[in-house]
């Protein structure tokens, strides 16, 4: 969570207006859920936790093990670069996808076949 909460300085120097910013907005609040998802899960208000990782340096954050902030890869909290890159790229992907398409089908419900009849143990 951490790696989103280090990238969003770059994100608030864009000068972005109408729909552009809208999205950006988006993926900013986007970026700060694993975070918050990661404190909430530890019991804690996600939104604090996230609003205090940003005024720390970078490199540090919130070990929820712990309960304590400090420098994550001394704490042995390690945000895989690639991964992180990958997860937030294919996400973007997606909701792209999500927004330029007409339709969407989420699911297709599966017909459910007819049950057998109930024994008649009355006939012979």
């Amino acid at each position: 969570g951490v790696a989103f909460i280090n990238a969003l300085p770059a994100l608030e120097r864009l000068k972005l207006e109408g729909d552009e910013a809208t999205g950006v907005a988006i993926l900013k609040r986007a970026m700060e859920e694993p975070l918050r998802r990661i404190a909430i899960n530890a019991g804690k208000d996600g939104s604090v936790v996230a609003q205090k990782v940003k005024t720390l340096k970078k490199g540090e954050g919130y070990d929820a093990a712990a309960d304590k902030y400090g420098d994550m890869t001394k704490r042995g909290i390690v945000d895989p670069v690639k991964v992180t890159r990958s997860a937030l790229e294919n996400a973007v992907s997606i909701a792209s996808m999500v927004l330029t398409t007409n339709a969407l089908v989420a699911e297709i419900p599966e017909k459910q076949s007819a049950g057998a009849p109930p024994a008649m143990s009355d006939m012979y």
